[in-house]
């Protein structure tokens, strides 16, 4: 595509409003690549802020503070506002929702990364847009915010609203908008100079499991992985992952065990065990729901499962998320 003329355009204004416990990571998702093809081009085709809410340093999910330039005025003249939000994806702030309606009234690109997705979310910016959030989060996402198109892909940009699940969404991203304001050329060298390969469009879900190597060493386990993670709900029998994955069963059971040291059926109880336990700690879905919603035919089986694999009951685990939480926290980055 033909790059727009920097004469006319003028650097994009680039505000990131931190919320305390965001990601590292995906602060840098955001900014590197901008500052990259700052350097690429030789021309200062972007320029950014951090900023927070009372103008003083942010502290990350791992502990580091972070200085930001500025406090956040939502009339400041700005192109995009990304928010990277808190991971306690339950916080809430009626000012910072106004703070944000603000902003977008000035006609900024709306974007979050991750939890900052639900910030958008409470704020209304999002109703009648087509969204994404962090995988773990997606379906009480969904259910809180039925207004929103949520789909389960990597990133979303729908006209000024743009979203990601993560930190390598958010750089692909990123990556785009590059492509899109100064052409394919230019995104390709930013992608050099992180050693990084753009392979995957926005709409590939989001999984569960990350495959990464596994792709290319073992498709048919790939395969049967990838089965696995799509069908929690309604779990399909190892035959039929098999024959879909296009091996036999007993050569599935023996790449399982040679690639992860378990049986098929070990890991994926133990897949959707994980999964039933990240919503038990990050919903308020009974434990009938969440017994329901990952395969288990009733309470009591996945109770006696549940106490197996964790060594405490379903309650126990929610209680001591709870307890355990301290009050900026939730679910927690990597």
């Amino acid at each position: 595509m033909q790059a727009p003329s920097l004469a006319l355009s003028g650097p994009m204004r680039v505000d990131v409003l931190l919320q305390d416990q965001f990601s590292l990571m995906c602060l840098a998702a955001v900014i590197e690549p901008l500052r990259a093809a700052n350097r690429v081009a030789a021309l200062p085709l972007y320029r950014w802020r951090l900023l927070s809410r009372q103008g003083v340093s942010a502290l990350s999910t791992s502990g580091l503070s972070v200085n930001v330039d500025d406090v956040f005025d939502p009339a400041d003249s700005r192109d995009a506002l990304f928010l990277l939000g808190s991971f306690n994806t339950r916080m809430t702030d009626r000012s910072l929702r106004a703070d944000l309606r603000r902003a977008a009234r000035g006609g900024a690109i709306m974007a979050a990364v991750e939890a900052g997705s639900w910030e958008l979310a409470r704020a209304g910016l999002l109703d009648g847009f087509a969204a994404t959030t962090h995988w773990e989060d997606l379906d009480e996402f969904a259910a809180s915010f039925p207004k929103i198109a949520v789909r389960n892909d990597r990133f979303v940009m729908d006209r000024k609203r743009w979203t990601a699940g993560g930190a390598t969404p958010a750089l692909d991203m990123m990556l785009t908008l590059l492509r899109q304001d100064h052409g394919l050329p230019l995104a390709l060298n930013v992608a050099s100079v992180f050693v990084y390969d753009q392979t995957l469009p926005g709409s590939t879900p989001q999984p569960v499991v990350s495959l990464g190597r596994l792709l290319g060493d073992d498709p048919a386990l790939a395969r049967a992985i990838t089965l696995m993670q799509r069908h929690l709900e309604e779990p399909l029998g190892l035959t039929a992952i098999a024959a879909q994955s296009g091996v036999l069963r007993r050569t599935l059971e023996t790449r399982f065990r040679a690639q992860l040291g378990q049986s098929p059926y070990d890991y994926y109880l133990d897949l959707r065990l994980s999964a039933a336990k990240r919503m038990l700690e990050q919903s308020a879905m009974g434990v009938a729901e969440v017994a329901t919603a990952h395969g288990f035919t009733s309470p009591s089986s996945f109770a006696r499962a549940f106490r197996r694999r964790f060594q405490m009951s379903p309650l126990t685990a929610r209680a001591g998320m709870r307890l355990a939480a301290p009050p900026a926290t939730g679910r927690m980055a990597g």
